[in-house]
């Protein structure tokens, strides 16, 4: 029989949308292996979400290449198995694509793709083998529009979280393996912080943000259902499905005027 009493595995888990989704999967009682750069603000959540499931922590840094590896095998030295997989580790690089030196983009690109990649490569036969896994993509609302100046590589990494989640889902899935791409719009974390935003989105509709506990329930239900795609956000549907059918030059149009709004290009 199917089993599910394995961990939920949750990259970047120290903040925003991963540290929603560790506590989500503490309200459903699975215990946790939580990793992130920022070990005290791991160790921090852990210590929150021990009283209600038993909960690991590894600090890993997943620009190292050598990081993946490394963290698949501390985990199973701890004896430990992983039955859920959320890949969220990410952050943005603002600004033009030449005002950062290719070192910065390398690292991003590790981060964004070649990890989620490598984590599911080395943690998906055991699912497979136990005919039970779950793995939770973390994409973007910023893989289903039109390209806009500014944070280069951040749409084009996503859009190919979302076209891996969805071709590996139809291959695993009659192992048992359910495979989904969350697309997040706004939301409440401080990733805008981070890159300098927060003034800018700030003035956006209300109506486009969610708070990260809501985008983390919506996105953990998508996968346990076997959604392919989850997009968070009555409007966001609105505007995925909008650029999906807007002729091309009108949809870069439309999001290259309002693009200011929500990316640095300068």
């Amino acid at each position: 029989m199917p089993s599910s009493s394995g961990h939920a595995l949750v990259t970047g888990a120290s903040s925003g949308i991963g540290a929603a989704i560790a506590r989500e999967y503490a309200r459903r009682g699975v215990p946790l292996i939580l990793t992130a750069r920022r070990s005290e603000r791991l160790e921090l959540l852990a210590d929150s979400l021990r009283q209600q499931v038993a909960v690991d922590t590894v600090a890993a840094d997943l620009s190292d290449p050598q990081a993946p590896r490394q963290l698949f095998e501390t985990i199973a030295a701890r004896g430990l198995s992983v039955t859920h997989l959320v890949n969220n580790a990410g952050y943005g690089v603002p600004g033009r694509y030449l005002s950062s030196d290719w070192k910065t983009h390398a690292d991003f690109l590790q981060v964004m793709v070649t990890a989620v990649a490598e984590l599911t490569h080395l943690f998906l036969p055991a699912m497979e083998a136990g005919g039970y896994g779950r793995i939770l993509n973390i994409a973007s609302m910023a893989a289903l529009t039109p390209a806009s100046a500014g944070h280069t590589l951040y749409g084009a990494s996503k859009a190919f979280v979302i076209h891996f989640s969805e071709s590996l889902a139809q291959e695993t899935r009659p192992r048992g393996v359910h495979v989904s791409a969350l697309c997040p719009g706004m939301t409440y974390t401080e990733f805008h912080d981070v890159n300098g935003m927060r003034g800018r989105v700030s003035k956006l509709p209300k109506s486009l943000w969610l708070d990260a506990d809501t985008v983390a329930r919506l996105g953990i239900d998508a996968v346990e259902r076997g959604d392919l795609r989850c997009v968070t956000g009555g409007m966001n549907r609105v505007i995925a499905g909008i650029s999906k059918y807007l002729p091309d030059t009108i949809a870069r149009a439309v999001v290259g005027s309002r693009s200011k709004d929500f990316r640095n290009a300068d």
